[in-house]
């Protein structure tokens, strides 16, 4: 990374998608629902969790790709947040948001919250949610400084079939 340089928030391009997958990948771990399911029941379909999670940021780009953004300096792109808009209740929801391990600590999972409650603006969204798993700490500590108050919490049940 050159620190030197300032890190811009622009939308995603479709030639960013194998990148975001990545970063997906190396920053979820163990705050992903996927990986628990396969901690409890193993592989199934030859599919570890790593290509399932991946697959949610392939469905995020194809759903909204003008609500995708990329924070980048100097042409590295540092992290991302996707969104989802619910025009007919005017709900935006953040499914995803990662940071590089190497750039995390700058406020940029912040700036990309931001930018994202901006475009939830723009488009007339009433309602912003974003949701996390019990054991992201930093999710935990990020989403309440950013405005996001907690609603409820869900348990989530399943089993091989």
């Amino acid at each position: 990374m050159t620190p030197e340089l300032p890190v811009a928030i622009r939308h995603y391009r479709p030639e960013d998608l194998e990148l975001l997958r990545q970063i997906t990948v190396d920053s979820f771990g163990a705050v992903a629902l996927d990986q628990m399911l396969e901690d409890r029941l193993g592989i199934w379909n030859e599919r570890d969790w790593k290509a399932r999670k991946a697959d949610n940021i392939n469905d995020d780009c194809t759903a909204n790709p003008d609500g995708c953004f990329v924070a980048e300096r100097g042409g590295e792109i540092l992290g991302y947040i996707t969104t989802r808009v619910d025009r007919i209740n005017s709900i935006g929801r953040i499914p995803n948001l990662a940071v590089v391990e190497a750039a995390r600590g700058l406020g940029l999972g912040r700036r990309l919250i931001h930018h994202a409650m901006d475009y939830f603006r723009d488009q007339n969204m009433k309602v912003a949610k974003i949701e996390t798993m019990a054991s992201n700490v930093i999710g935990q500590n990020l989403y309440p400084s950013c405005g996001f108050e907690e609603i409820g919490r869900q348990v989530h049940f399943a089993m091989l079939l």
